[in-house]
């Protein structure tokens, strides 16, 4: 990732995460472990429900499923590193390792936000073209969009990193942040790089305006189409089937466009910080809760899955 003509003096960084309440760190290490796992297994079981029960095998929860997959990896990439923070107090991170954490980030984030945006074209087809959908959303088109949101998402992941890594970075090291995100790193390049963190500001606001879009003009849809239905449980129903897509899409639009569209300046970073702390930690904990708690369909395959599993005791 690291240009040859990148004469960096820089060998590691120091992640400066969260000195004020630093004396609480053992505390906050145990919170943010308890957090970590229970999204890791949260997520987990969705992906283990929605694989095992057969009634399960459609479009919708197939991308649920990778998208939960994407969210373990989205949280693997920052919460381990904020976990020795807060018990070691090992701040340092290397520079390969910095621009890997980057990269990672940056990418699973942006698959992840087109992941939404195809859910919600999904949720639009088959609410609003239910007759076409079956032959539209097919595995191999269902396979085509999670192939084209990763691939979308590391080509505009790519390009800004890859132009932050040959930059020259002579000091100070310290980025004020709990992990690598690009526009603190810009900031520390010899001399202050604005136009690589204008390209990433830019490339995450159209990122989130066209997801953003797409998921407006689908939604615009369902409920004109839903207010058409002709009995009230219809439309619940029909409800039902988006309501916690709708939530999870609130808490992800909510704290990315707090973080990465409005207008950003040094004197905001620590308010940066804990929205970015919501959105990678809060956000993938509750997403799960929410898939599970307002879904009746997995409800009804996670007791199924617990049924067997006290028949085979």
């Amino acid at each position: 990732m690291v240009g040859e003509g990148n004469s960096t003096a820089v060998q590691e960084f120091t992640l400066e995460g969260f000195p004020a309440v630093q004396h609480l760190g053992k505390v906050l290490f145990l919170l943010h472990l308890l957090a970590y796992l229970a999204s890791v297994t949260g997520n987990s079981l969705i992906i283990t429900i929605i694989w095992a029960d057969r009634r399960l095998h459609t479009p919708m929860y197939f991308f649920l499923s990778i998208f939960s997959f994407g969210e373990c990896g989205f949280i693997t990439t920052v919460i381990p590193k904020l976990l020795t923070i807060f018990l070691s107090g090992r701040q340092t991170i290397s520079f390969a390792a910095c621009f890997t954490q980057a990269f990672a980030f940056i990418f699973l984030g942006a698959s992840g936000v087109f992941l939404m945006g195809v859910m919600s074209l999904d949720r639009y087809l088959a609410i609003c073209k239910p007759l076409h959908y079956p032959t539209i959303m097919n595995i191999r088109m269902c396979v085509l969009l999670v192939t084209a949101c990763f691939s979308l998402g590391f080509l505009l992941t790519v390009i800004p990193v890859l132009k932050l890594s040959q930059l020259s970075f002579c000091g100070p090291n310290v980025i004020p942040h709990f992990f690598c995100d690009v526009g603190p790193l810009a900031r520390l390049s010899c001399p202050e790089n604005p136009t690589t963190e204008r390209l990433a500001y830019n490339i995450a606001s159209s990122l989130l305006f066209i997801s953003f879009l797409m998921t407006v003009i689908a939604y615009s849809n369902i409920v004109v189409t839903i207010l058409r239905l002709p009995s009230a449980y219809e439309r619940q129903r029909a409800f039902s089937t988006c309501s916690s897509h709708l939530v999870v899409l609130s808490l992800m639009y909510g704290s990315c466009i707090f973080i990465y569209v409005k207008p950003k300046r040094r004197s905001r970073l620590d308010t940066n910080r804990e929205a970015a702390l919501v959105n990678t930690v809060v956000t993938p904990l509750l997403n799960p809760v929410i898939y599970t708690l307002r879904n009746k369909q997995v409800h009804q395959a996670l007791r199924d899955a617990l049924s067997r599993v006290k028949l085979h005791k």
